[in-house]
């Protein structure tokens, strides 16, 4: 495992994750015999808003019956939203090995280990034949990857012809200095934060359509707002995005809000469509 792995591995690992998350489930009064998606849906989307956004998404595309791709899934929090309510197929995978043994668990807990699968693997080399999925998924991933060209490429070249990227990320702006620990990085050594006009250069180099963008910025700043406020008065939560980041969640967090309060953070979602004639005309050249 070369560095960026190993620090990667480190930022994100969190022992017996899913021994705690049943205790947690426990403690709230809940039948590990009749656990629901909902029950889990604060602790297993790991981005800004959580499980919020990836609702908002969702009536943005047609997912029905799709074959999908998350990137950096987590804990699959998504992936399962996708299945269960739009009759997908999801592969989800991602770096963290400990992530991957959760996620495939919290699905059998709630009993959607048909229509979801999770496989340890690298981004920048997807182990699956070109044209496997109709969509690619992704939230929170590309901050920690520095090679974007190559990350979006293994994603175009994943997709079947007119394939649709979906993603929702973090982006650095004004060329500021964030304050560090934020959720994806203690320090600057596995942070890559991009600015959204290079990340719209690197999709329409390699042949994508934009479809839409949304500036999320504002309900990230409302959400994070709101999440404090309610830390204050009621402490945090004993099932939430904290189990995964421990005691630094808070700092954090806080580091996101300073971020986008200072205008050196924002974060936007986007799909975009494989351009499929771009590669045709290519290969004709």
């Amino acid at each position: 495992m070369n560095f960026l792995k190993y620090q990667i591995d480190i930022q994100y690992h969190t022992p017996d994750l899913f021994k705690v998350i049943c205790e947690k489930l426990v403690q709230e009064g809940v039948d590990l015999e009749k656990v629901r998606r909902t029950h889990i849906s604060e602790v297993d989307e790991f981005h800004v808003r959580g499980a919020e956004v990836s609702k908002e998404l969702v009536n943005e595309i047609y997912l029905q019956g799709a074959k999908v791709l998350d990137v950096g899934c987590g804990l699959g929090g998504a992936a399962r939203m996708l299945a269960e309510q739009f009759d997908c197929h999801v592969t989800g995978i991602d770096l963290c090995k400990e992530y991957i043994l959760t996620a495939q668990k919290l699905s059998e807990l709630v009993g959607l280990t048909d229509k979801t699968e999770f496989i340890r693997a690298n981004a920048l080399f997807l182990p699956f034949a070109d044209g496997s999925f109709n969509i690619v998924w992704t939230q929170h991933v590309q901050m920690n990857i520095e090679d974007k060209v190559k990350f979006y490429s293994e994603i175009k070249r994943v997709l079947n012809d007119n394939g649709t990227i979906v993603y929702y990320d973090i982006f650095t702006k004004n060329g500021g200095n964030i304050r560090y620990p934020v959720p994806w990085a203690n320090s600057a050594a596995i942070s890559f934060l991009e600015t959204v006009p290079k990340l719209n250069t690197i999709l329409t180099d390699l042949g994508f359509v934009k479809l839409q963008t949304k500036d999320q910025t504002p309900k990230a700043k409302q959400f994070l707002d709101n999440k404090f406020q309610k830390v204050k008065t009621n402490g945090l939560p004993n099932l939430g995005l904290n189990v995964l980041m421990g005691v630094s969640a808070k700092k954090k967090l806080v580091n996101i809000l300073k971020g986008i309060e200072e205008n050196k953070i924002e974060l936007q979602s986007g799909i975009y469509r494989k351009n499929s004639a771009v590669d045709n005309i290519v290969q004709e050249a």
